[in-house]
């Protein structure tokens, strides 16, 4: 019974694991494989605040948490990136916590061909969006591609 046939499932199921395991990535090493460690923004050349120009950075901690940096300009904060994972698509789908709002959100990044990036959905814990499909839900306009700047 444990002949040819058990040593090629027990080998499966072997290969299975080991590759199970090697696709597991830290939250810092997929944010890092993926390309979005920098700075991001609308325009680049424009100081944050400055029509609407928000500058995002993500950045890999000594200790390799992820930080997720939102500066408005007159306002700025750090959440931290709790979970990260690439889709079959492509799309980088992040897990934020934002403790000023006692908040985790869910979004998704994908790379456009030019090399910036768009967001394509975000939603809090409870599935209310605020952008579907690379839209805001509250007045229909696209999402802006992201430059990265540094």
């Amino acid at each position: 019974m444990y002949g040819p046939f058990g040593r090629l499932v027990l080998a499966f199921l072997f290969s299975l694991t080991l590759s199970l395991s090697a696709s597991a990535e830290t939250v810092a090493e997929t944010v890092r494989n993926w390309g979005l460690t920098g700075s991001w923004s609308r325009d680049c050349s424009l100081k944050p605040g400055k029509n609407q120009n928000t500058l995002l950075t993500y950045e890999v901690m000594p200790d390799e948490r992820v930080v997720h940096r939102r500066d408005f300009g007159d306002s700025a904060d750090e959440n931290e990136v709790v979970g990260a994972q690439v889709s079959g698509d492509g799309m980088l789908n992040l897990r934020v916590f934002f403790p000023n709002f006692k908040q985790t959100r869910d979004y998704g990044l994908m790379k456009q061909p030019d090399g910036t990036l768009r967001t394509m959905y975000n939603h809090d814990q409870k599935g209310e969006y605020s952008i579907r499909d690379g839209v805001f839900t509250a007045n229909g306009n696209q999402t802006a591609a992201l430059h990265k700047c540094r």
